[in-house]
């Protein structure tokens, strides 16, 4: 089990390295690292989504989701889930803060933070978010190669139901003097 999981993140490592500028690819990878989780979840590398969905050994789509958890949870309400840099170019590096505020009733733990490419590097606080405070999300985009319009989805794993939230960025890179 163990050479096949490898083998399988070898591959979306493979896809996510060649896929930085192509929105279809980033869906698939997207899609891998939930089958991965999966996996993990099934007793492969680790257990670290705890919620993850096992596969069925001849079956490639997730088992029935799991039940929501009882008792009081947190809820992650960002401001803006899209943040659209416009037009920028190419080999700019830029930044964007997105917030967001536990409105739940516990607090809130955001455990990973996981962007669809390299060229994509998430931020997030590591300690516990209270009920009824904020926190922000730095995401930073390297443009460099990266040329048209490009989305890049960051995925946080958190405690909330569902247990992952997804925020995005856009940019239209050009070349200079275009």
């Amino acid at each position: 089990m163990m050479k096949v999981l490898k083998i399988f993140l070898g591959v979306i490592v493979a896809v996510g390295i060649a896929s930085c500028g192509n929105s279809d690819m980033e869906s698939r990878i997207t899609k891998l690292e939930g089958r991965v989780a999966a996996l993990e979840g099934k007793g492969g590398i680790a257990k670290a989504n705890p919620t993850a969905q096992p596969l069925a050994v001849n079956n490639p789509t997730p088992a029935a989701p799991a039940e929501k958890p009882e008792g009081p949870l947190p809820t992650i309400k960002f401001e803006e889930e899209l943040h659209d840099f416009g037009t920028i170019k190419d080999g700019d590096v830029v930044e964007h803060v997105f917030t967001f505020v536990n409105d739940g009733e516990a607090p809130l733990v955001i455990s990973d933070a996981k962007a669809t490419c390299g060229c994509t590097v998430p931020e997030w606080p590591r300690e516990p978010i209270p009920v009824g405070a904020t926190g922000e999300i730095k995401v930073r985009f390297n443009s460099k190669n990266k040329p048209g319009i490009t989305t890049k989805t960051v995925t946080l794993t958190t405690n909330t139901w569902p247990t992952t939230q997804q925020v995005k960025i856009k940019a239209n890179v050009v070349k200079e003097g275009e």
